[in-house]
């Protein structure tokens, strides 16, 4: 008999951990299974007889995906000397240790070996991180499923019919499952497998000393590692308030929505941020009743207060419910049904989705052995070049102060990667960072506000053009929104653009390179723009700092 310890890829909650394990336990010649969705995997105890093909198709016939772990042991070849502690072989090359295996750590560990250098990867979850197993990935899909449930009944042409759709959310759910492990495998575990460089470790990682850690494998065993860099990449996890009555309740965070088998008659998002804009209007479309509950006085209060108020303004067009009174006195749940207390309202609902916003990953790393800084929040504070306060220890993604969106960690890991095994240092340059809320219509921003410029003493002019003006929303009969350009008063420099508008995320990198190139607003008015396109609207906004639009004929240059 042997222990065979292994990951499991495509888990969500702690069922399909269950359903895992129940799978394993019933192939002949294994005598014992145990499986943890916090671990990410777990461990068999197997006859010796018993192939891995057998226990992957097993696995793979329940719908998710086994990868076994290799675990480190004296004398491997991956050890350079004998003992417990080991540093992967390779002569004199520069080892790095990441600690996490997300779109940083794993943009970080390709650049490293790249560069010459051994990586040790250790995760204690699932590769992949928060993008393409619980975030970006099945958020965007749920987002295009939702959409394509709505369109139909609210298409805006005469002479189209459609009867009700008819939804099956378990089959929405499965489809989002299959993406998302098709993506773990092709993007992650395929390319670990692919890199002899590379050992990984399944467990849970924490700092012995600026230059060590110790890790708990996963299935059982310790292990503690030596190394020349390393790097913090652990991503963070859903925010819950300390609400009373909140704890022990069956509330959502954004996973639980993410991939819940059904849809609820009736919704509460508490949260006014993007989750909750995104996630409840996917729900509503779906055909749950969306109460949306915030603290602050309007959705998206971290952006220029009119694209939260314009979109506000469209959720409530297709039904959605907003109330924004302060925190929530407090939350019971009986028989299957919440009740928020707003004091003056008391909310029902069958499901409540908590979108308050995320934390990081690093209160279980002892940081404080290693000397690593946090600030209030518990992020790690990093420098432009990545680095923590320790020298050699660097930090990118949502457990740090940088900004949280996957393309600025998968950004920061290939040039902590660069620091780490260079002596030319590169900084992460967030000067002109575009973000998009995939909502309908999206929201999209780059650069500078009018109040952003005004702090920064920068006298600026603005100007607004809205899609009743853009042929391209004509012809599409979807005239929500609109393009808004601050340029500097004194040479017309474009400093920022702010768009709320359908598919607005697919024209905001034009933006994004404009202002990058330092382009002023009469050059990109004279720049030849494809007619009937969403990206035109650049060229009539940029255009309106010195006509009036509204006089131009349809496609005029």
């Amino acid at each position: 008999m042997k222990t065979m310890t292994f990951q499991i890829q495509g888990m969500t909650c702690d069922h399909c951990a269950r359903t895992v394990e129940n799978t394993l336990r019933k192939i002949p010649g294994v005598f014992s299974a145990s499986v943890s969705f916090s671990a990410g995997g777990g461990s068999a105890e197997v006859g010796d007889g018993l192939s891995l093909p057998a226990l992957e198709g097993a696995v793979r016939e329940a719908g998710y995906r086994l990868i076994p772990v290799i675990p480190v042991t004296p004398g491997d070849p991956v050890s350079s000397r004998t003992g417990d502690v080991f540093s992967p072989a390779g002569g004199f090359a520069r080892h790095v240790v990441i600690i996490g295996a997300g779109s940083g750590a794993f943009a970080a560990a390709l650049r490293v070996v790249e560069l010459g250098g051994r990586v040790t990867l250790i995760e204690r979850g699932t590769l992949g991180g928060t993008c393409v197993n619980v975030g970006c990935v099945p958020s965007k899909i749920l987002i295009r499923q939702a959409d394509h449930a709505w369109k139909p009944r609210t298409q805006p042409f005469d002479g189209i019919g459609y009867p009700a759709p008819d939804l099956h959310p378990l089959l929405l759910k499965r489809q989002r499952e299959r993406r998302v492990l098709e993506l773990q495998e092709e993007k992650y575990a395929r390319i670990l497998r692919e890199m002899p460089q590379v050992t990984f470790l399944a467990g849970r990682a924490s700092f012995v000393d600026a230059r060590t850690v110790r890790v708990l494998v996963n299935g059982g065993g310790e292990r503690t590692v030596e190394a020349d860099r390393i790097l913090i990449a652990t991503g963070g996890r859903p925010s819950v308030p300390e609400l009373p009555g909140l704890p022990g309740t069956p509330y959502w965070t954004s996973t639980d929505a993410l991939f819940s088998n059904s849809v609820p008659s009736r919704l509460i998002v508490l949260g006014s941020g993007f989750v909750a804009a995104e996630i409840g209007q996917s729900f509503h479309r779906l055909g749950a009743r969306v109460t949306v509950v915030g603290r602050q006085g309007s959705l998206l209060n971290r952006m220029d207060p009119d694209l939260g108020k314009g979109l506000e303004g469209y959720l409530q067009e297709e039904g959605i419910r907003f109330v924004f009174r302060g925190e929530p006195r407090n939350v019971d749940y009986q028989k299957g049904l919440f009740r928020m207390d707003l004091g003056g309202e008391t909310l029902e609902a069958e499901a409540l989705l908590v979108a308050t916003g995320r934390t990081p990953n690093t209160g279980d790393l002892a940081l404080d052995k290693a000397g690593v800084s946090t600030n209030a929040k518990g992020e790690i504070v990093v420098n432009e070049r990545l680095e923590t306060n320790v020298p050699g220890i660097y930090a990118v993604g949502d457990c740090t102060n940088l900004p949280k969106f996957v393309y600025v960690a998968a950004a920061g890991g290939t040039r902590a990667a660069i620091n780490m095994m260079g002596d030319d240092p590169v900084s992460l340059d967030l000067s002109v960072l575009p973000e998009v809320i995939f909502t309908d219509p999206q929201v999209a921003v780059v650069g500078l506000t009018e109040a952003d410029a005004r702090k920064r003493g920068i006298a600026a002019e603005v100007r607004t053009v809205s899609l009743d003006q853009v042929p391209r929303a004509l012809a599409n009969f979807d005239t929500r929104g609109w393009v808004r350009m601050v340029a500097e008063a004194t040479t017309g420099r474009l400093l920022g653009v702010q768009i709320l508008a359908p598919e607005g995320g697919e024209v905001i990198q034009t933006a994004a390179l404009a202002i990058s190139a330092g382009k002023t607003v009469r050059e990109i008015g004279d720049q030849l723009f494809p007619y009937l396109t969403m990206v035109e609207s650049l060229k009539l906004c940029a255009q309106s700092f010195h006509k009036d639009v509204r006089q131009l004929s349809c496609c005029a240059g």
